[in-house]
């Protein structure tokens, strides 16, 4: 049996679950969150989504003058509280991951937890993971705060 890692990380809302759970299907939210300069230094090529069950995800960004290209498939959707999809980056297949988000509504918000299963070496990478996934929660959480607080101050 090859080697697999499992990062599981959490992360508090101030927004309503439904308002998180679309951030994860939308291009333009994606842009915002998980991908381009505001995550690392890289920038987004492409962003291709089909957010239903047996949908592509594939998102292009270039790193340090190489491009990596992720791709997946969405395998559970159930608005507002779970998504599943694999997910791997072209240079690494047969490796694939295996996201599973989770996210509960509470008072004044939601949580999210998230579990990344990887297989292959993934076992290797699993403090990297959490960090990356901890820092693209993190900034998904500001830019969601901003947007409700911009959409309040305007109403």
């Amino acid at each position: 049996m090859s080697p697999s890692g499992r990062v599981v990380v959490s992360q508090r809302f101030a927004v309503p679950a439904e308002s998180v759970f679309d951030a994860w299907l939308a291009p333009e939210w994606i842009g915002r969150w998980m991908t381009g300069r505001t995550v690392r230094d890289e920038r987004v090529v492409r962003r291709e989504f089909e957010p239903y069950v047996g949908g592509r995800i594939s998102f292009a960004v270039e790193r340090q003058g190489v491009e990596v290209d992720h791709v997946g498939k969405y395998l559970e959707l159930d608005r507002p509280g779970l998504l599943v999809f694999r997910w791997t980056a072209l240079d690494t297949l047969p490796d694939t991951s295996r996201l599973i988000v989770e996210i509960i509504p509470s008072v004044g918000g939601c949580d999210l937890t998230l579990t990344h299963v990887m297989s292959g070496n993934g076992a290797a990478f699993t403090d990297q993971a959490a960090g990356s996934w901890r820092k693209m929660l993190r900034a998904l959480a500001d830019e969601l705060l901003e947007k409700n607080t911009l959409t309040l101050n305007v109403s």
